[in-house]
């Protein structure tokens, strides 16, 4: 086959990849401005759209799969579209954390938020960060970048356990918090994956670049007891 219409092939691919970005990306920023307007029918617009960007997915990855049967690829245009398809399911799942805020934005909704919400918005906003950046990286073929991305996502994961102590301390104080805090620890767990799922994209461009599998910004190694 023409070289040419691989080119295209990969290329077109991209566009779609990208525009189920800009979907994912809107979801994330949607589902938390509904939480934080105690907005049902923001929500509910979240939910709605979850099933647009599945087929998305799926239609990124059927055509992935044609490229690669009808073009036969060599090396490194072959890891360029396992990227994209891979890079498919990570914003998939991604869109499945921004329902689940929406979900639970429905349960929070009725009721007063227990604290200005403060952290969370910067979690969300962390997050949409890192996965524009990390598309960056993807257009750009920059390993570099990627793994620079990835050691950021400390900074969602210190939020969240920020958030977690603060909702911990209320429900201790008053016990009749513990449902609206526990919804608000799993809006904050929501955002915490979607922060490792920027570092799984990472990966994936890293794969992509070298054709070297790396775990990036692993989880710190605890030593041993001895004696």
């Amino acid at each position: 086959m023409p070289r040419e219409t691989l080119d295209e092939g990969i290329k077109a691919l991209q566009d779609d990849l990208l525009k189920m970005a800009d979907l994912v990306d809107g979801a994330i920023g949607l589902a938390v401005k509904s939480l934080v307007e105690r907005d049902e029918g923001l929500a509910g617009k979240v939910i709605a759209a979850d099933e647009e960007i599945n087929k998305a997915q799926r239609e990124i990855d059927e055509r992935c799969l044609v490229l690669i049967a009808t073009q036969q690829p060599l090396a490194s245009d072959l890891r360029v579209i396992l990227a994209i398809s891979g890079i498919a399911t990570e914003l998939e799942r991604m869109a499945d954390h921004a329902k689940g805020i929406a979900q639970l934005t429905k349960r929070l909704a009725p009721q007063p938020h227990l604290k200005p919400l403060i952290d969370i918005p910067r979690m969300a906003e962390k997050g949409r960060s890192l996965l524009r950046e990390q598309l960056e990286a993807f257009l750009a073929h920059d390993a570099e970048r990627a793994r620079a991305l990835a050691k950021q996502d400390d900074e969602m994961d210190a939020l969240y356990d920020q958030i977690y102590r603060e909702l911990l301390i209320f429900m201790m104080d008053d016990p009749r918090t513990i449902t609206r805090a526990t919804h608000l620890i799993w809006v904050a767990h929501n955002l915490e994956r979607i922060g490792d799922r920027t570092t799984n994209i990472g990966e994936r461009v890293v794969f992509m670049v070298t054709g070297e599998v790396e775990e990036l910004n692993p989880p710190p190694q605890t030593e041993a007891p001895h004696g």
